[in-house]
């Protein structure tokens, strides 16, 4: 139950929150279905859903004295290294799942996942977060049909399924980006294009480990008794488990298209050097003939063939240069070109 005197002393501090949201210092936004439209609010009421995003301790310590929450379920979403889990007290469920997140670096956008957290009591529904979603603000404008705060079960399979399709939205854009690299390394082989390649395996494999975790917490989810289903939800529910096992086979095709394009890329790469050094090495061959002849002649001995004849250095030139382009024959026959 709740602690009827600190939710006054929480809701008595709204207009406070609501303006330190506004200079961008917290978000804490609460809505609440009305007229089947989605309705902010200035304070928690029944059956409303509270998002936080990136809350404060202070906030976090607040909530959990408000609500009688455990402020480490509070904080375990804030921490990206959470795992994905379903936790059950005697006044609220803790489900967290990992979901896809944008993270920019170096002017490029690349895919990561953080865990969100969905916190379901009697009166209202809680989620937490490091930062704002698409996958809650689809909720909060209104985008998502038959959506309604006091509907939880359903809330929380609304989210899940959304989560699993946010993430096959991300492999398609991860994918086609995969395609671009791969031609521009078809017309050269550069080290950022390498990168770029290993930041989407990268990208690939945070996925894959998260999307799995995210089975774990639906498979538990199917035999737990304490969320009520709607009969309607039971569809929804398989909606949800085949959008994560799709997502989860698109992953590893994925994963194992650019794996293989990684290798084939480091072959072509070797290959490419493995024939420059070859050049090289004919050219070295070849241009060693006039280097040592000039080397036995510009040795100051006497005796030296054609030394005295008036032709002798157009003769020594013509047959290193007969030599130099019998070796040069020799080499092309052999491929060694």
């Amino acid at each position: 139950m709740f602690d009827k005197q600190a939710v006054r002393n929480y809701n008595g501090r709204v207009k406070e929150i609501i303006g330190r949201q506004e200079k961008g210092e917290t978000m804490i936004q609460i809505f609440m279905t009305e007229d089947d439209a989605i309705h902010q609010k200035d304070e928690v009421q029944n059956g409303c859903w509270m998002a936080l995003t990136d809350p404060t301790a202070t906030e976090i310590l607040e909530i959990s004295e408000a609500y009688n929450i455990d402020p480490d379920h509070l904080r375990a979403p804030l921490d990206e290294e959470e795992r994905s889990r379903i936790e059950a007290e005697e006044n609220y469920t803790l489900i967290l799942v990992d979901i896809p997140s944008i993270e920019e670096r170096s002017g490029k956008d690349w895919y990561v996942t953080i865990p969100l957290g969905i916190i379901m009591t009697e009166q209202m529904m809680i989620t937490v977060c490091l930062e704002e979603t698409p996958i809650l603000t689809a909720f909060m404008d209104g985008r998502v049909k038959e959506f309604y705060t006091y509907m939880k079960s359903r809330f929380i399979l609304q989210i899940l399924y959304r989560n699993a399709s946010q993430y096959l939205q991300y492999l398609r854009v991860i994918d086609k980006k995969s395609d671009v690299v791969e031609q521009k390394l078809h017309k050269a082989q550069k080290n950022r294009e390498l990168m770029e390649l290993l930041e989407l395996e990268k990208s690939l494999l945070y996925f894959s480990t998260s999307l799995r975790s995210n089975e774990v917490v639906l498979e538990k989810l199917m035999k737990y008794e304490k969320i009520k289903k709607y009969p309607e939800d039971e569809e929804l529910l398989e909606d949800v488990i085949i959008e994560n096992k799709q997502a989860i086979e698109m992953a590893n095709i994925y994963s194992g298209n650019l794996n293989v394009t990684t290798e084939a890329v480091a072959s072509v790469i070797s290959n490419n050097l493995n024939i420059v050094m070859k050049l090289l090495t004919t050219i070295t061959l070849v241009m060693a003939i006039p280097t040592m002849v000039a080397s036995f002649y510009g040795m100051n001995v006497r005796g030296i063939p054609f030394g005295e004849h008036p032709y002798g250095f157009w003769i020594v030139l013509g047959f290193t240069a007969v030599v130099s382009m019998v070796v040069t024959l020799i080499f092309s026959k052999k491929d060694l070109f």
